[in-house]
């Protein structure tokens, strides 16, 4: 991740990095070595974000310590004035893409600090309908993601979402604040 991160963040784009849950060791270690944000999957409960949130923000909005000194570096900052606006400058990213979490998805994105919500829609479906990946048009799938881009609107919240193709990401950005365009095994697949 350090060399990953200082590689992305001299190209002048931000390095968010992918945790697979809530472990703080995890969302300490991805901070420390300098990215610009997490996005942590599975997020079913607000309870769940708020340990989300409290491991990636140093006090008063959460209980990080100050770690390493390579993120100052990366950010191109000194380490006082890093800490003093990492709380407002690095994004802190939970998915939804469960039948728990879309229940929850108003609780959650009404927890200080989580600055995104990103919908996982594989997972999403898989958790909705079964089965992967969905259509897009089953009543159930269009209506989990028109809530939680009703509740990530409603508490001021950016909403994302992965689209597995150029054109899909080109209709999905008249909706969403972010799309991420496919992944990495289907690039090199295709």
């Amino acid at each position: 991740m350090h060399s990953a991160t200082a590689a992305i963040a001299a190209l002048g784009v931000s390095p968010l990095i992918r945790i697979r849950g809530t472990h703080s060791d995890l969302i300490k270690r991805a901070l420390d070595a300098g990215a610009y944000g997490i996005v942590v999957l599975q997020i079913h409960t607000a309870a769940e974000a708020g340990v989300v949130v409290s491991s990636s923000k140093f006090p008063s909005l959460g209980m990080r310590g100050q770690g390493l000194v390579f993120p100052a570096f990366i950010h191109g900052i000194d380490i006082p004035t890093y800490i003093r606006s990492a709380n407002d400058t690095l994004i802190t990213c939970v998915q939804i893409e469960s039948v728990e979490g879309v229940r929850n998805v108003d609780a959650i994105c009404a927890v200080p600090g989580v600055d995104m919500v990103f919908i996982g829609p594989n997972d999403l479906a898989l958790s909705l309908l079964g089965y992967v990946p969905a259509r897009g048009d089953e009543p159930e799938f269009q209506r989990a993601i028109e809530n939680i881009v009703a509740a990530a609107r409603r508490h001021g919240k950016w909403v994302g979402r992965l689209s597995n193709d150029g054109k899909a990401s080109k209709i999905h950005l008249n909706v969403f604040d972010t799309v991420a365009l496919s992944y990495d095994v289907r690039a090199m697949h295709n």
